[in-house]
């Protein structure tokens, strides 16, 4: 069977993620930061193991993967979904901090993980796997007062580019899927209102979450031989297209 790591698997997109890759008949190792919360998401799996990790700890990721290629023996699939949407507020309202809080989450732990499964499926026979990261229509173009989100999500897909070019030679394909308005906990707010470009607020239109993850499913089962670099996938009646 083959072998997944989602990160971010103890709530929203990662637990519906991780649970349809079992259910596509893939071992998954669920990384997060609450082991409540992810053997909540393994409860209903036929087949996963719990870390509990932080993504932006070098040593924890390292740990992790080392316990997924003891369980398992190679790691076929990288989910890097784990993310936050941070500070919000123009550039002079955002503490510093909380500015490198939200890139050491989503860029850092997203390239300490891709760092470990890039090792992992270049020694691995049959070598090569898939990394899939997760981007945000953000990556686009931003939502007003989101300068930590939206920096860190245009790096997301520097970085997914510059995996794919050097995963080539080893049989590694690395993709990005860029998600608007995915009903999650984390999102909820938006379908109540969310602040426009115009600084008006008014609610927009969510899309059930279980979509995503049939579409990475879809990624994930492709042959090595194929790849998608980039899937935008959002509510079809939000303001995406022309914001700002």
């Amino acid at each position: 069977m083959p072998v997944a790591v989602v990160t971010g698997a103890g709530s929203g997109l990662g637990r519906v993620i991780a649970q349809a890759l079992d259910g596509a008949g893939f071992q998954v190792a669920l990384l997060g930061r609450t082991q409540a919360s992810l053997e909540e998401t393994a409860s209903v799996m036929a087949r996963s193991l719990v870390l509990p990790t932080d993504v932006a700890d070098a040593a924890e990721v390292e740990a992790a993967f080392a316990a997924v290629v003891g369980m398992w023996g190679r790691v076929d699939l990288l989910v890097n979904n784990a993310g936050t949407f941070g500070p919000s507020g123009e550039a002079d309202e955002v503490p510093p901090e909380e500015f490198a809080a939200t890139l050491a989450v989503n860029v850092t732990g997203s390239f300490l993980c891709a760092r470990e499964a890039f090792a992992q499926m270049k020694r691995q026979e049959p070598r090569g796997g898939r990394i899939i990261n997760n981007g945000s229509i953000s990556a686009h173009v931003p939502r007003p007062g989101s300068a930590a989100y939206t920096t860190s999500k245009h790096a997301i897909t520097g970085l997914t580019r510059a995996l794919a070019l050097d995963g080539r030679a080893h049989d590694i394909a690395v993709g990005q899927i860029d998600i608007g308005n995915a009903a999650t906990e984390m999102t909820a707010g938006i379908a109540v209102g969310a602040r426009q470009a115009d600084g008006t607020v008014r609610p927009e239109p969510t899309f059930d979450p279980q979509h995503v993850a049939d579409a990475v499913v879809a990624m994930a089962q492709l042959p090595l031989a194929v790849s998608v670099p980039s899937m935008t996938i959002l509510a079809t009646g939000m303001p995406y297209a022309g914001r700002g």
